[in-house]
């Protein structure tokens, strides 16, 4: 049977057995991941799955099942299995399926040119990295080199006569390099994303941790202050990524968000704007259907420096007598949907890097923070993270440093936003996010 046979055959077995409601979730893949270490391959795997998981609805209850076996006996086995959690679970007025379903065109999930690369050319693709990294002078040593790939796919049916499937490839190398000795030993990262490897750039990949690592070279403590601070791509897509774990509606419906009850607020400065897509066919996460069949979409988050909605599923959607944004989340088949942001998108500006310096003045550069998600609170927005870069002086990037702690709360923050650049980038860090270097106005830094 294809995947969308599958599933659709879980789900007459769900119904068959009892279910009101049911849908299956099918899934199959294969990845691989070389790592490459001083000219040698080090590591190389080659891993493949594939496996069911059915969620069944009975009198207002809710029980999911999952499986590896794809056989029409061991699918029709997991269903019944679904049935059987939801007839001894709590009741759940707000539980069920969408009330529409539907796909989005989103083109290129899936490159043919993947499969054309052989393990060799993978493997020699991964040494460039390395070589980039290590040929730059002062650079010590390249700890990881990796090159990673994925393909698979996706089919989704439910008992409302939803039944579709894609296909989705993605390709990602990167490299950590160290310059300095000691203790003035300095690390960077370089990485590159795409559909298959022909669109990476080893050079580019490996150029990027060792100019980072070699940048930091001879950095000391500066003194605290509070001061313009520009947070590189890097380091404002892991703050974006954690501002949008706090947007979901789930976590709002708990308590554990800072923006509950801020709809419609001004929560930032109004040249920042956020937007969650699952349409955008650059995107990591991105899909014609979200985890529960609704149709994907683009929701604008914070538009003029207004917080516009947040992230809703079905369940969620319902308990706030509101709408689905098409943001149910799976990890795999083996977890049932709850609330994920899919691609978080921020505009870029119109500066760059170095007219963000100029209008910094004197200020921080920040090109990594550590300890982001235990330094945050989500509930208040305040956080205290380690943190190192380069000083900004007169406008210009002056000397690195290190062993310093940026302060704020995420409100303010987001309100001191003052310019973005214009070369925005994704990274694969909290989550799929594309975001470009942003200015704040104004920081806590402290050092010596």
């Amino acid at each position: 049977m294809t995947l969308e046979d599958t599933a659709r055959r879980a789900v007459e077995a769900a119904l068959a057995t009892g279910a009101s409601e049911a849908e299956a979730w099918a899934e199959q893949g294969t990845s691989r991941r070389i790592r490459v270490y001083e000219g040698e391959v080090e590591s190389l795997s080659d891993a493949g799955g594939r496996g069911v998981g059915v969620r069944a609805f009975a009198d207002g209850r809710s029980g999911y099942a999952y499986g590896t076996d794809l056989s029409e006996p061991a699918v029709t086995e997991t269903a019944e299995a679904a049935v059987e959690a939801a007839e001894v679970a709590d009741s759940d007025e707000f539980a069920g399926l969408p009330e529409q379903c539907g796909t989005t065109s989103v083109e290129g999930l899936a490159s043919g040119d993947l499969s054309a690369w052989s393990t060799e050319r993978k493997v020699e693709l991964a040494l460039a990295v390395e070589r980039a990294a290590r040929e730059r002078p002062g650079v010590t040593q390249v700890e990881n080199a990796v090159y990673s790939d994925a393909e698979g796919s996706i089919a989704l049916a439910n008992s409302k006569g939803f039944s579709a499937g894609y296909e989705a490839t993605q390709a990602w190398a990167y490299a950590s390099a160290f310059a300095g000795e000691g203790s003035e030993l300095m690390t960077g990262l370089g990485v590159g994303l795409g559909r298959d490897p022909g669109v990476l750039d080893p050079e580019a990949i490996g150029g990027e941790a060792a100019e980072r690592a070699l940048a930091l070279v001879g950095a000391r403590q500066p003194p605290s202050r509070r001061c313009p601070v520009v947070l590189d791509a890097f380091v404002a897509a892991s703050f974006i990524g954690f501002i949008g774990s706090m947007l979901s509606a789930d976590a709002v419906q708990r308590g554990r968000s800072l923006f509950a009850d801020r709809e419609g607020d001004e929560i930032a400065a109004a040249v920042l704007a956020l937007s969650d897509d699952a349409t955008d066919p650059a995107g990591p996460s991105s899909s014609p259907f979200d985890g529960e069949g609704s149709p994907t979409r683009r929701t604008p988050l914070i538009e003029d420096g207004r917080l516009l909605t947040f992230l809703f599923d079905v369940r969620t959607a319902r308990k706030a007598g509101r709408s689905t944004t098409a943001n149910a989340s799976r990890g795999s088949y083996r977890t049932p949907p709850s609330v994920g942001t899919s691609n978080l998108t921020v505009q870029p500006g119109s500066a760059s890097l170095e007219g963000l310096f100029r209008e910094a003045g004197d200020g921080l550069y920040v090109t990594e923070v550590a300890g982001l998600h235990s330094g945050v609170n989500p509930v208040s927005g305040t956080f205290s993270v380690g943190a190192s870069g380069r000083l900004i002086e007169n406008g210009e990037a002056a000397s690195p440093v290190r062993e310093l702690t940026i302060a704020s709360d995420l409100v303010s923050m987001l309100l001191a936003v003052r310019a973005l650049g214009a070369e925005a980038r994704w990274v694969p860090f909290g989550g799929s996010v594309k975001a470009p270097p942003i200015l704040i106005a104004e920081m806590s830094v402290s050092g010596s």
